[in-house]
């Protein structure tokens, strides 16, 4: 008994001392997370001061990314890394022109080629950043597609990333949704009709799936917010 209670008193101070070492590794990695974050945000504000015209994009991608994935049960770690994937996506953009950016016609060949240029470019500016999710991939991936059509790889299917899966449609029902410099808005109807009609060809079905129950989920929520409006207005 005598000899228990002092290898109890022998373990208390490594005990203290572990303890003490995992809440300064906590603390560490929530220093590192905010740096991420204020890194992140800052990235995102250097794309919308160059494209103005697209001030909000990546947040609003970044908030129904976030949206569909919770949708799809998917880890808190995988809606981190794509919360910070989207927040950044189109950082790539920085290198464009800021006159094709904003150009009111249709982009020729040469033009739309710079474009299409920005997910190699921001993988380029990202993957040197330690990011706890792969972060530079996914932004690297956005735009490809299921059937492999997209680019900068021409990926297919499983091949792509499900993070940047999420992210694709999240990007194109946001953009259809939105006023762009070529085009006004056309409307979430037809960005819903897009992703529907290009379900398992060009997106992944379970990530369409979830992005129509999150969207028709918001509908009726506004619908009822705009009922109890009219009530009290009447």
């Amino acid at each position: 008994m005598i000899q228990l209670r002092q290898r109890v008193a022998e373990l208390e101070p490594i005990a203290t001392e572990r303890k003490w070492a995992e809440g300064e590794l906590k603390q560490s990695f929530e220093e590192l997370r905010r740096s991420l974050e204020v890194t992140v945000h800052a990235l995102a504000s250097a794309v919308e001061m160059k494209d103005p015209q697209t001030a909000g994009h990546q947040r609003r991608v970044a908030q129904l990314s976030c949206a569909i994935a919770k949708e799809m049960g998917l880890s808190d770690e995988k809606i981190e890394g794509i919360y910070m994937a989207a927040i950044v996506h189109d950082i790539g953009k920085i290198n464009v022109p800021g006159e094709i950016l904003n150009k009111s016609g249709s982009l020729n060949s040469m033009e739309f080629g710079l474009v299409k240029m920005h997910p190699q470019d921001g993988y380029n500016m990202l993957k040197q950043i330690k990011f706890p999710s792969p972060v530079a991939e996914i932004v690297l991936q956005h735009h490809e597609r299921m059937d492999g059509s997209g680019y900068p790889k021409g990926l297919k299917g499983d091949d792509i990333l499900l993070e940047a899966r999420v992210l694709a449609v999240a990007d194109v029902v946001e953009a259809m949704s939105s006023d762009r410099p070529y085009r006004p808005a056309l409307g979430i109807d037809k960005a819903m009709e897009e992703i529907r009609k290009n379900k398992g060809k060009l997106y992944d079905p379970d990530v369409v799936a979830a992005c129509l129950r999150v969207c028709s989920k918001e509908a009726k929520s506004k619908s009822v917010s705009q009922k109890r409006v009219s009530r009290r207005r009447s």
